[in-house]
């Protein structure tokens, strides 16, 4: 199975404009060969543009899913929507399944290559230092996993990266490979190579870690998107410019690594 994350250049609050190139984006990974297109964290309103978070909230369900609903089915590839800001009492109205609490959280939604979903995550770990994320978001529950291709793959986002007990659980569920979609800005270049690296060498799977590019007012995203190997090996990245970063992901490569280094058999509860 072909991956290819879309590090894509982000402008603040510019929805229309950052779900275009979001759309372009696809296409472009389709027309390449990739089977399974990741998109990065909040691509559609910004991470950083915190004072519209409100205003653009939408159903996962809503405009934007749609556009990329439409662009799976267009091009037959599944599609990580990245994530957006979801506003939940807009996805129960909708008939999304969604947890009780009210207000918004940062989804992010997994797309078949027909475009139904398959699955949605909330960000679990919110982000405090200085961040509005925490006093502007509800964190999320559900850990789901989705069968795409050979693989089980898993979601986590951005800040998620920090705490491995999430992707034990997710190995623990089966899975293969996870996406992260992250906003991960300057000056932390050496916490974004670390972490999903390391995710990938502890939990032996693949990791798909797909940043943005972009200045807001206070933050300027790193860009460096990247795919790891279940050894840690880096497939395939890029540096600080809007870029696709594509690799061939085998499961079986997965069931190879987990057989010849057995770490995980080794775990005590």
């Amino acid at each position: 199975m072909k991956l290819a994350l879309a590090q894509l250049r982000i402008e603040s609050g510019d929805v229309d404009g950052n779900v275009e190139r979001a759309r372009a984006a696809v296409a472009e990974a389709a027309a390449d060969g990739a089977d399974l297109v990741a998109l990065p964290e909040i691509f559609n309103v910004g991470y950083f543009a915190f004072e519209g978070y409100a205003r653009r909230a939408e159903s996962v369900a809503g405009p934007t899913v749609s556009a990329l609903a439409e662009s799976a089915r267009e091009h037959g590839v599944g599609v990580l929507a990245g994530s957006i800001v979801e506003d939940l009492e807009a996805s129960r109205a909708d008939g999304v399944d969604t947890p009780a609490a009210e207000g918004l959280a940062n989804a992010s939604v997994f797309l078949d290559r027909s475009g139904e979903r398959r699955a949605v995550y909330r960000k679990h770990h919110l982000f405090g230092y200085g961040s509005a994320e925490q006093d502007l978001l509800t964190p999320g529950e559900a850990v789901p996993t989705v069968e795409f291709g050979d693989h089980t793959v898993g979601v986590t986002t951005c800040y998620d990266l920090r705490f491995p007990s999430l992707y034990r659980e997710l190995v623990d569920a089966g899975a293969t490979m996870v996406l992260v979609p992250s906003a991960w800005p300057y000056p932390r270049v050496e916490h974004w190579r670390l972490f999903p690296q390391t995710r990938a060498v502890e939990n032996l799977l693949y990791v798909g870690a797909v940043n943005g590019v972009g200045t807001f007012e206070d933050a300027e995203l790193l860009g460096r998107s990247a795919i790891y190997d279940p050894w840690g090996t880096t497939l395939s990245s890029a540096g600080d410019e809007a870029a696709l970063v594509t690799a061939d992901v085998d499961a079986d490569r997965v069931a190879e690594v987990r057989s010849e280094f057995p770490a995980l058999q080794d775990r005590r509860r």
